[in-house]
């Protein structure tokens, strides 16, 4: 049977040969420069290292900060904004802080014309300022537990910037929060993220991630510990999803933040932070996309359905906008496309690019036998269905997009990650892939050799791929080893 876009085009749109885009086989770190283009997710900003997020970009941020911050603020946050200039002198109250930032700074030392008194810091992350604020606002176990969070941007001096994954500037949320225990103040930071971060990276957007804590070399600086979410692009390099650190008490001893107990006793609190930032825009590209461009999840998606006019025809533009008008009354964020003007193929090839989970394409002929076609985005299959039926079928195609995509990357990252002794093989391994290595045959000698081969220990685990405990020695931990973003 024939098709109204085979009769537009010449050929059915998953047959079409590959070019469009340079092959991730032959170019993966080109193919996503491409993608980001292509795509209209973003381009270079004017001063290096700096971006423009571009509406579809946009869009997509809006909707993955939509699920995190119903998320954060389920876990007893309350958004609240702070400063983006930081007195210099905050940094230096913590040293492991400031030295961890040092490298990454962006200072101000003249402003209105004149020499500051003293230099600010644009905001590389916000631990400093909030607590200078925390120092005030606590004063009673009262006053406990603090749960702030902010969206904002900042600013880190990448040397080897790329779109989305190491910018200048980036946008992100941190949380930061202050307990009356240790162990409360531990068990917010996994439950942000477990609840907030894995859920929404595996639940939403579909990408898997291994969860564990950082070595000693690798956690934040001025964090007692560091959990993340470490996640496998599709050349089957790392890229760290997420983190959340316990702080212990360095922050309220290096800012003066005590409470008084319900005996009176003045105590220094216990703190977290935690933060995902537009990073997670390049997980989607690099974990989801293949050589025809993006394939989003619907939950991320800015347009679920677009509904495709094949040609300039009444009957077909009537249809078009009663499908239009049906999906928006099922929840749909939908798009009408009747820029019949512009070649079928072309318009075809542009919403693939853009990741469009369902495309809905109505013609004069397929309508004459009562059938639209449904093109599946990330299986890039296409189905004739009847009209009266074609809600349903998008509606049950848009439900298990995203389990598919997951179950996909979940195979991927199981076919590349092997089990290995020792520095030297898990630096083989992790040309392609993860490898898991005893951290007894590694430890922090061994560390060391896998940064000379520019590897990094991703995290620490489990054998049974389970969070560590303080009760677990660490000789009985797995190291996650990777070549990173």
């Amino acid at each position: 049977m024939t098709s109204d876009d085979d009769v537009a085009t010449g050929h059915r749109p998953t047959g079409r040969a590959k070019g469009t885009l340079t092959s991730r086989e032959t170019d993966f770190p080109q193919w996503y420069q491409e993608v980001i283009s292509a795509a209209e997710l973003a381009d270079n900003g004017p001063v290096r290292g700096t971006m423009v997020i571009r509406p579809w970009g946009y869009a997509i941020w809006e909707l993955l900060q939509a699920e995190l911050d119903r998320r954060i603020k389920d876990a007893g946050a309350e958004n609240a904004y702070f400063p983006l200039f930081i007195p210099e002198s905050f940094l230096r109250l913590e040293a492991d802080h400031v030295e961890g930032f040092s490298p990454e700074l962006a200072v101000v030392t003249h402003g209105g014309g004149r020499l500051l008194e003293e230099p600010v810091v644009v905001r590389p992350t916000s631990e400093t300022i909030i607590n200078h604020s925390f120092a005030k606002w606590i004063q009673s176990h009262r006053d406990l537990p603090m749960i702030i969070n902010q969206w904002a941007n900042v600013v880190r001096w990448e040397l080897r910037p790329r779109l989305f994954l190491r910018t200048t500037e980036f946008l992100w949320q941190e949380g930061h929060t202050v307990h009356a225990s240790q162990e409360e103040a531990r068990e917010f930071a996994l439950c942000i993220l477990r609840n907030v971060y894995i859920e929404t990276m595996s639940e939403v957007a579909g990408i898997p991630v291994l969860a564990g804590h950082k070595t000693a070399r690798e956690r934040f600086a001025g964090a007692v510990q560091t959990w993340t979410c470490e996640g496998m692009m599709g050349d089957g390099k790392a890229l760290q999803m997420g983190t959340s650190h316990e702080l212990g008490q360095n922050f309220s001893r290096a800012f003066g933040i005590q409470y008084a107990d319900d005996g009176g006793q003045l105590q220094y609190p216990w703190q977290t932070s935690w933060g995902v930032s537009t990073r997670l825009i390049g997980a989607l590209v690099m974990a989801h996309g293949d050589d025809f461009g993006l394939r989003l999840p619907p939950a991320l998606a800015p347009v679920e359905v677009v509904v495709m006019a094949v040609r300039d025809d009444a009957e077909v533009i009537r249809v078009a906008e009663s499908l239009l008008s049906d999906l928006r009354a099922a929840g749909r964020r939908v798009r009408l496309d009747d820029r019949t003007d512009s070649g079928f193929g072309r318009r075809s090839v542009g919403w693939e690019l853009k990741g469009v989970p369902v495309r809905l394409e109505v013609g004069p002929r397929d309508l004459g036998e009562g059938n639209v076609t449904v093109v599946v985005r990330h299986q890039r299959k296409k189905v004739q269905v009847r009209l009266a039926e074609a809600v349903a079928v998008v509606d049950e195609v848009l439900g298990r997009v995203t389990a598919e995509l997951r179950e996909e990357a979940v195979g991927f990252r199981d076919r590349r990650t092997v089990e290995v002794g020792g520095p030297r093989a898990a630096a083989d391994v992790a040309s392609t892939g993860f490898a898991l290595v005893p951290w007894s045959d590694l430890g922090e000698e061994g560390e060391r050799e896998l940064a000379d081969a520019g590897c990094t220990v991703r995290c620490l685990r489990r054998p049974d791929g389970g969070l560590a405990e303080a009760s677990d020695a660490p000789d009985s931990l797995v190291a996650v080893v990777g070549r990173a973003y």
